[in-house]
């Protein structure tokens, strides 16, 4: 493999984003957690709620600045590696990037400093409601990012004159026809994923019987959250599947590994495990199921989809990579899938905080939400290649006239910075933790940080 200019810029965006992607879908869930417990807090009087609002407040701050911290130099990015990008499809992109700023960021902006610093100081009601509006603000940020990468997907509602697409119908572009189930599925595995952390730290505080009625709510709200969200992520992963094998049918040949069309009736078979072989067109090692890919893709038992020899070679995408980020995705789906039903028998028999088995296991399962965004997320990057803007834009005719050196020393430079700035994050993030839940509240007369990273910081002396 060379290393070429647009292979290392690929590399340098997808190490970029990879770290971005963690943050916005974690701040996006934990968000929303916050303004469930200040609404508890506001309707039982209860303390607690009270307390843990304002933990899980100090670890928001941290992830929030991270995220935003990683989100800029991705937009950077867009100019400095990505400029023919720019230039091509800039008259589309640029306008939805600005409305995300006009609503989401302006929104979240405003309400921010209220939410981070305004217990004890503001009525609960106003404190309450910046919460409210910085949920809002970030699943209104997922909108806009989700739109534009819906319509690079699928770019339907513009025209192309001269080689630039120029926009004719603002509503086709937003909504484009891969859209709201893309929406829908991230913003749910995003709420998963907060869910899944959430048990993990309650779970942590009940092994060391420590903050045990904290723990408890922590462990019952995520667990009642994931039960109704797991199921419904696979629903809605299922149904977002028939939308990529009506819209995107190379990503979704090989997602299934589905090289050769099948004889009529045959229906296709599911590749449970195989490794796909780009020289040879097959898959070796496979073990498959017959019908069972017909039955999951067109829910018809003799179905049948496009196959990757339908589409010449350099329009089809990395299969082996597609393949098996796929496999991955959903195992960890119905793995979550299986500790949630699991959890939900014992809650139900009473045992939720006398199991040492479930809880050792659910302290460790904080990670799993983040593991199956990126996976996905590399379903979907990896999926639409080779193309930037599917049909008009390849990523090899979309970068910037670079040379190899300069993208090599700039994917350095970040590796070192995202090194040194996120292992920071992380460490707060656990000293946090570590600290636990506190009833302190801090008095107008102690004076307000400037930072968020103040604030979390300056928690962690009192």
């Amino acid at each position: 493999m060379a290393f070429d200019p647009v292979l290392l810029s690929r590399l340098q965006f997808a190490f970029t984003i990879t770290f971005h992607i963690i943050f916005p879908s974690f701040t996006i869930g934990l968000s929303a957690f916050i303004a469930v417990l200040l609404a508890r807090h506001a309707i039982t009087g209860r303390s607690q709620d009270l307390e843990l609002a304002r933990f899980w407040t100090k670890i928001f701050a941290i992830s929030f600045a991270m995220g935003v911290v990683s989100g800029v130099v991705l937009s950077y990015q867009f100019g400095t590696n990505w400029s023919r990008f720019s230039t091509v499809a800039g008259n589309i992109i640029g306008p939805l990037m600005a409305y995300e700023v006009l609503t989401a960021f302006f929104l979240e902006a405003t309400f921010l400093g209220i939410m981070l610093f305004g217990a004890g100081r503001v009525p609960g009601w106003l404190h309450l409601t910046a919460s409210i509006m910085v949920a809002i603000g970030t699943a209104i940020s997922a909108f806009w990012i989700l739109a534009a990468n819906s319509w690079m997907q699928f770019p339907v509602g513009h025209e192309m004159r001269e080689g630039i697409a120029f926009p004719l119908d603002w509503l086709r572009i937003i909504f484009s026809p891969t859209f709201p189930l893309r929406f829908a599925h991230m913003v749910t595995a995003a709420y998963i994923t907060t869910a899944f952390v959430v048990v993990a730290v309650g779970a942590r505080f009940a092994l060391a019987g420590r903050f045990p009625d904290h723990a408890k709510t922590m462990l019952r709200m995520g667990l009642g959250l994931a039960v109704v969200l797991v199921p419904l992520q696979i629903l809605i992963g299922d149904m977002h599947g028939l939308k990529t094998a009506e819209y995107q049918p190379a990503k979704l040949a090989a997602i299934e590994g589905h090289w050769e069309n099948e004889e009529e009736g045959a229906g296709v078979p599911l590749i449970l495990f195989g490794w796909p072989n780009q020289k040879t067109e097959t898959n070796d090692y496979a073990l498959s199921l017959p019908h069972i890919g017909s039955l999951i893709v067109t829910h018809s038992w003799a179905g049948r989809f496009p196959s990757l020899k339908d589409f010449a070679p350099a329009d089809r995408p990395p299969v082996p990579q597609v393949f098996f980020a796929f496999r991955f995705m959903v195992g960890i789906g119905f793995a979550m899938l299986g500790f949630v039903a699991w959890g939900v028998f014992l809650w139900w028999r009473g045992d939720l905080m006398r199991n040492r088995l479930f809880l050792r296991i659910a302290a460790n399962v904080w990670p799993v939400g983040f593991l199956a965004i990126i996976s996905g997320w590399m379903v979907t990057e990896i999926g639409r290649q080779p193309w930037v803007v599917t049909g008009f834009l390849r990523s090899a005719d979309a970068a910037s006239p670079l040379t190899m050196h300069t993208v090599l020393v700039s994917l350095a430079l970040f590796v070192l910075v995202y090194g040194v700035v996120f292992s920071a994050g992380i460490y707060f993030i656990n000293r946090l933790i570590n600290a636990g839940p506190t009833p302190h509240v801090v008095g107008a007369e102690t004076g307000l940080p400037s930072r968020p990273l103040s604030g979390a910081a300056r928690s962690l002396s009192d």
